[in-house]
């Protein structure tokens, strides 16, 4: 289950809808490939890190937990504030708008109330059976990897309709050392983004010392290959013309791929597929407000879980903010805001891998990040150069990143830090 959440967390919204995005800044067919993989790396040394520290610092919570202990608890209650926001759920309504984007025309509903209604389903279903939610997670995170091996299949058995070439050359470089392959990076690395996902409820996971380091590296892993294998039958079937600016780019290559009808068929499966990333996001995110809770008094009431098991409270506090994203309509926005808020947390939880060990090195580590120090270094480097580049050329979407940051900042200073 804690292996189906990291995959069904990470491959949604992103690999279905950012390509699009990608492509109006880069053309060049090597270094949007290596745009994926290098985005893949990251997450991966990423997946590493989160791997240690979910082994030495126990309990739910993911950024939370983990800056509360090595930095501050106020640090921490910030950064919790900031992952129920940005981290899941603005993803949450990512994915919701995507889903409408992709389904809304095929039943003449628009894409906003889909998205809505989507929201609304998954917040009930966990709401009211969270075991079902559980079970039904791994089912539909199965076939969602199977759709995708099916398309990448399928993609494979077509010859190339394209000219792109996928060899590097001189110009490549020049493309992948430039400010907009950096913020077509922020895109790939948002669709990387639920590496982290087991960390959010690992207090629930059997065995989590052990499982917890498995699921994360595991199935970090199994999305870089699908990805890869994914957008490379993306750009080789359809021309670059057809997918600039557009979020609904699986039904576009399906619509060159199998014809108009398949198109549309793939366009269903895909919004049906969507839906346990929602899924996904709503099993998690309440985690993190229930582990806040539970910690600072004033917020004891968030913790409330009903007689299914489910915290109540925190799914309805995460769907209302999931819902008030949805209602901007701005999937570009909204997606480079998350983007950019997210990397600030998930930087300070991987350089904190360094500070932990220096500060207690007697600390029982079950699981050591391979190629210490250079792989926390690696992720910390590529994520900062991102962030740099945001500011410069997105400034409204990293003001808003700044904002989050000031009001999880006066939200922590209203009802306080972590007791423990």
């Amino acid at each position: 289950a804690a292996l189906a959440a990291v995959v069904a967390n990470i491959v949604g919204t992103g690999v279905f809808t950012t390509l699009g995005l990608q492509v109006q800044e880069t053309t060049d067919g090597f270094a949007l490939l290596a745009l994926w993989a290098v985005g893949g790396f990251i997450a991966l040394a990423g997946a590493l890190t989160y791997g240690e520290l979910s082994a030495a610092i126990h309990g739910s919570g993911g950024e939370y937990r983990f800056l509360g202990r090595i930095y501050h608890p106020a640090l921490g209650a910030v950064a919790g504030w900031v992952s129920i926001g940005a981290g899941f759920a603005a993803p949450v309504a990512l994915a919701a708008m995507a889903l409408g984007r992709y389904a809304g025309p095929l039943i003449g509903v628009s894409p906003q109330t889909l998205g809505i209604v989507a929201i609304l389903a998954a917040t009930g279903v966990h709401l009211l059976a969270p075991a079902i939610g559980g079970r039904v997670q791994v089912v539909v995170t199965t076939l969602k990897v199977l759709l995708i091996v099916a398309f990448i299949v399928v993609g494979l058995g077509h010859g190339p309709r394209t000219t792109l070439s996928f060899a590097p050359h001189a110009s490549s470089w020049g493309a992948i050392a430039s400010g907009p392959f950096a913020l077509s990076l922020i895109f790939v690395s948002y669709a990387y983004s639920g590496f982290n996902a087991a960390s959010y409820f690992q207090a629930e996971v059997v065995d989590a010392e052990r499982n917890v380091p498995r699921a994360l590296v595991t199935g970090t892993l199994i999305v870089i290959v699908l990805y890869v294998a994914l957008n490379w039958v993306f750009l080789r079937t359809t021309p670059i013309a057809d997918l600039a600016g557009q979020v609904e780019v699986g039904a576009i290559v399906a619509g060159h791929v199998l014809g108009d009808s398949g198109g549309r068929v793939m366009s269903g499966l895909i919004a049906l597929l969507l839906v346990s990333t929602i899924s996904a996001m709503t099993l998690a995110g309440p985690r993190v407000i229930e582990a806040m809770a539970e910690d600072i008094p004033p917020l004891r009431a968030l913790a409330q879980r009903t007689r299914t098991g489910s915290p109540s409270r925190a799914v309805l506090l995460q769907g209302a903010l999931a819902l008030a994203f949805v209602l901007t309509d701005s999937f570009v926005g909204v997606l480079t805001y998350a983007g950019f808020t997210l990397t600030l947390s998930t930087v300070l939880a991987v350089a904190g891998v360094i500070v932990l060990r220096r500060r207690e090195p007697a600390l029982p580590r079950p699981y050591h990040v391979w190629g210490y120090p250079w792989t926390p270094l690696f992720f910390a480097g590529f994520s900062l150069w991102t962030l740099l580049i945001v500011m410069r050329d997105r400034p409204l979407e990293a003001m808003g990143g700044a904002v989050t940051l000031g009001i999880a900042a006066l939200l922590t200073w209203l009802v306080g830090e972590s007791e423990r």
